[in-house]
């Protein structure tokens, strides 16, 4: 029953055709969602569970590793058609989550409006709204670092701080297998920090995907860039 799904979402995006790879982990007693996409995405993720063979209604928990639009823009829609979901989170992404706290994502770019070239600010300004529109969804559960689980065969929680202060990933010792969130993305054959420029912590970032490479996982479940196998030399 134990398993690991990575799912496939292909969408446009300003005329260009994106992937990310939410994962799923099934155990006994849970089927756990990391991660949910953009708001409008439901249809999406439903559709491609029933194509991996799982049933939307089966879900039991939806883990956000951090509050960027594209991990929880579609978690207000999911929380709305199935109640029954427990939303699970770390304590410090917990307040942006749940609208406690204003977005980092937004106050970077509403920092960054002030300095963008007169030509880029129509996309700055609509970046914002967007951002303004993310509906805030309550977290049932925070965890911690260290904390463990059964979802997927057993995973620990894992603090990797940088692109977001309480960025989390996941180690899943029985398959000795990481979901990286983004604290980690593929880019050339290599596990590097996602886009730098919406990382707010740099040195933290280096060091959370420092941290992950150094548990020599088997494979690496990245949001941004799917499976990344550690071939050894």
């Amino acid at each position: 029953m134990d398993q690991i799904i990575m799912m496939d979402i292909n969408f446009q995006y300003h005329n260009e055709t994106r992937i990310i790879h939410p994962v799923l982990l099934l155990s006994a007693n849970d089927v756990v969602l990391v991660d949910c996409g953009y708001p409008g995405f439901l249809p999406l993720l439903e559709a491609e569970m029933k194509s991996k063979g799982v049933n939307p209604s089966s879900l039991t928990k939806v883990l956000i590793t951090h509050h960027d639009d594209d991990h929880m823009g579609a978690l207000f829609e999911i929380k709305e058609k199935y109640p029954g979901i427990k939303v699970v989170s770390g304590h410090t992404e917990s307040g942006y989550i749940s609208g406690k706290k204003k977005s980092l994502r937004l106050l970077q770019a509403e920092e960054m409006l002030h300095v963008l070239p007169e030509e880029q600010k129509p996309f700055g300004i609509q970046f914002c709204e967007s951002l303004r529109g993310i509906k805030p969804v309550s977290v049932d559960i925070e965890v911690k670092n260290g904390e463990h689980f059964d979802w997927g065969g057993g995973c620990e929680i894992i603090d990797t701080p940088g692109h977001m202060p309480g960025h989390i990933s996941l180690y899943l010792k029985k398959s000795n297998s990481v979901i990286t969130g983004d604290a980690a993305v593929i880019e050339g054959n290599q596990l590097v920090i996602a886009n730098p420029h919406y990382t707010l912590d740099l040195d933290a970032a280096k060091a959370s995907l420092n941290n992950l490479i150094s548990l020599d996982a088997d494979h690496y479940y990245c949001y941004h860039g799917g499976v990344f196998e550690n071939r050894r030399q």
